[in-house]
């Protein structure tokens, strides 16, 4: 991964991670679109997350749990808008109980990521946005950029494998 950048925006109440990887778009997409891939690097080191249900197509879901060191469990899913393989997609990214029932005490960004070819590889933006400020803050303070970095340190190894099998 070359130039990730992690950018806070309070007055737009948003966060937007860039990175490059060497890697063509298409690989870089399975990252999104392989459960299995997905649930390699999607929790921070330290916190696997295990994908349940993937349906990664407009009105479908995407649901997950993150298993902490001592064995609790942390819910999340996303509710699919869009799908455009192999630049894109947009879904709420919602924490959750158990049942899948989205969190109303945690905020729900609509997240946006984005691919797109350059030289010698591909530019992976996820642009999350808040519904407001507060809500923004309220997951900065849970340490959402440094769990995010953690995770998409954990990329280049898969798209190796990818590219070595």
């Amino acid at each position: 991964m070359r130039n990730l950048s992690i950018d806070t925006d309070r007055e737009a109440a948003t966060i937007t991670a860039t990175s490059e990887f060497d890697a063509p778009i298409d690989r870089v997409w399975q990252l999104w679109a392989d459960p299995r891939k997905l649930e390699r690097w999607w929790g921070p080191p330290g916190y696997p997350a295990t994908v349940t249900e993937h349906d990664l197509r407009p009105g479908g879901r995407v649901f997950y749990y993150m298993t902490s060191p001592d064995n609790q469990r942390y819910y999340g899913l996303w509710n699919v808008f869009t799908v455009d393989a192999p630049t894109g997609l947009e879904v709420e990214d919602a924490f959750a109980d158990e049942n899948g029932n989205v969190s109303t005490e945690l905020p729900s960004p609509k997240m946006q990521v984005s691919l797109s070819e350059t030289e010698g590889g591909t530019r992976m933006v996820i642009h999350s946005v808040y519904p407001s400020t507060e809500a923004m803050e309220k997951v900065l303070e849970m340490g959402v950029v440094e769990g995010l970095k953690a995770a998409m340190s954990q990329i280049d190894p898969i798209l190796e494998e990818m590219a070595a099998a």
